[in-house]
């Protein structure tokens, strides 16, 4: 075991954190949620990231979006995230693609992944990402965070979470975010992306609902 992942044991043992480096994920959007995630996946010992955004940092990112910084304003988030993987972790390999989401490119963005982690911000973008996803049979992991409030699940090929969790005419209420609810939304989607790659069970369209303020927590079966 080499010593950059000896402290993953015994909660990973050797032979899970040998199949996480043969595995490839997909990270749509490296915004708050997509850099903590993005982090997580490549500090665990997954072998192969393709980080996707065509967005540039701005000043209202810096309260929460762990990769943005003054001297990075106006820098390709999806470049600047490969550039962090390459110089943490090099064993990685790190393939940033400086691209928007559209309904044209998605099965092209995820084609050959073995999970697809979601760091969007809209429902419409959501949408695309889920049925692409279900159309390549890629096990999809949704997070989405506002103000205090965070949500994750696993939706597998065709069990039709988004549109339980998004109907039509459904509207965000809010873009406010905090630094420390990305954070928590992202750790709860890479321990399930971790759980799919390494063979472990997980339970497919059960929401998992965090409420910072009141320190409420549910998990909720759809």
């Amino acid at each position: 075991m080499e010593a950059r992942y000896e402290r993953n044991i015994p909660a990973l043992c050797e032979e899970e954190c040998a199949r996480l480096r043969g595995k490839r994920a997909a990270v749509i959007g490296c915004g708050g949620l997509g850099g903590h995630l993005i982090e997580l996946l490549s500090r665990v010992g997954v072998g192969y990231l393709r980080v996707v955004d065509g967005d540039v940092f701005e000043p209202s990112n810096l309260n929460r979006q762990l990769y943005s910084s003054p001297e990075l304003l106006g820098c390709s988030k999806a470049k600047t995230a490969g550039e962090r993987v390459r110089r943490m972790n090099p064993e990685i390999a790190v393939e940033a693609v400086e691209s928007f989401l559209t309904r044209e490119n998605a099965r092209a963005l995820i084609a050959g992944c073995d999970a697809v982690l979601d760091a969007l911000d809209s429902i419409e973008s959501r949408r695309i990402l889920a049925e692409a996803c279900a159309a390549e049979k890629i096990p999809y992991i949704y997070g989405a965070v506002s103000g205090w409030v965070a949500q994750a699940a696993i939706s597998m090929p065709g069990d039709g979470l988004i549109e339980q969790l998004y109907p039509d005419g459904a509207v965000l209420q809010s873009k406010s975010v905090l630094s420390f609810t990305p954070a928590l939304c992202a750790s709860v989607q890479a321990a399930l992306c971790v759980k799919l790659l390494t063979g472990r069970p997980v339970e497919s369209g059960k929401l998992f609902y965090f409420d910072l303020l009141h320190q409420e927590f549910e998990a909720i079966a759809l």
